[in-house]
């Protein structure tokens, strides 16, 4: 099974010095501050009933957050938001926030299609964007490949910008999987990417 170390690594590729790190609960408000932008550019982008107006669920992203699942990726490139702990040019930003499950993720027991392979697999989920600095979705991506290898994601059928990154990542399109744990909408794309160590 592949299992995660907590340590802040840095991510390749990056303008600014980007690294990732675990979240903490302080982290939470500017976690949710991130999942509401994404609801709301979705609804704005055609994808209104993803993560419609509720998802993730508030109990969702602490038990994540708790459970030592939650990653940030943060930089210190630039001024933060006002009214946050820390100001000035050096202090943290985060960029993005998602969410590392390891396998096997029940939703993705069945697939219409097929995984590239049946190894053991990281599955990333809960990606969002701060809008503070360009990629980070990407960067998300990269880091997670670059650490575990094999890494599986799913995403809406109306989400074309978390299909555009995926692709632009090197992830393969490999059928539609069914959420489990979901009621109505849940049909989602599944993606892998696996590159051999």
């Amino acid at each position: 099974m592949i299992t995660d170390n907590p340590t802040t690594d840095t991510a390749a590729d990056s303008a600014a010095d980007r690294s990732v790190r675990v979240a903490t609960p302080e982290d939470f408000a500017a976690i949710e501050a991130m999942y509401a932008r994404a609801r709301r550019l979705m609804a704005e982008n055609g994808n209104p009933t993803q993560w419609a107006d509720r998802f993730p669920l508030e109990s969702t992203v602490r038990a994540d957050i708790a459970e030592g699942r939650t990653r940030l990726l943060i930089d210190h490139a630039g001024p933060v938001e006002s009214g946050t702990a820390e100001s000035g040019p050096e202090a943290e930003r985060i960029l993005a926030v998602f969410v590392l499950c390891p396998g096997p993720d029940p939703s993705y027991a069945e697939i219409d299609g097929a995984w590239l392979d049946d190894d053991d697999y990281m599955a990333v989920h809960r990606v969002a964007a701060s809008g503070l600095g360009p990629r980070a979705g990407r960067d998300c991506l990269d880091w997670a490949v670059r650490k575990y290898g094999n890494v599986r994601m799913d995403t809406h059928r109306n989400n074309r910008a978390m299909q555009h990154v995926l692709e632009s990542c090197g992830f393969t399109r490999c059928g539609t999987i069914t959420l489990v744990r979901r009621e109505g909408d849940a049909e989602r794309l599944a993606y892998q990417r696996h590159d051999r160590r």
